[in-house]
């Protein structure tokens, strides 16, 4: 299992930035798909979260993007993206993808580099 995340990059506040994260190693379609940050000093947490194409369609955000992110998928291509606008400095962190695993499932353990994101004037 493998995840690479890329697209980050240093924006000012208020600017656009469209991550993308390439899987492989798994069925891609079968699974939900999530996207986590990690800020310094501080724990990751979920941003957004995107059903397997099978189930519902939706997306689950966290309140504090909800309007300013869009995540989607691409099945032929085995990756999601995260389409970030309006980028305020608080979302200045580490950015990761990572499978919806079943509980004990060891690929759940893996994690990719991650993408930095820097919003600042």
């Amino acid at each position: 299992v493998q995840f690479v995340e890329s697209g980050g990059g240093l924006v000012q506040p208020g600017g656009s930035l469209r991550l993308s994260c390439v899987t492989s190693g798994f069925t891609f379609s079968n699974y939900a798909m999530t996207w986590y940050r990690q800020a310094p000093g501080k724990e990751r947490e979920i941003v957004a979260t995107i059903s397997r194409t099978g189930g519902n369609g939706n997306v689950v955000y966290r309140d504090s993007v909800k309007g300013r992110f869009i995540m989607s998928r691409d099945d032929a291509k085995n990756t999601v993206y995260l389409q970030m606008n309006a980028l305020k400095p608080e979302s200045t962190a580490v950015y990761y993808c990572r499978g919806v695993f079943p509980q004990h499932d060891l690929r759940g353990n893996v994690w990719g580099q991650g993408t930095q994101v820097t919003v600042s004037s």
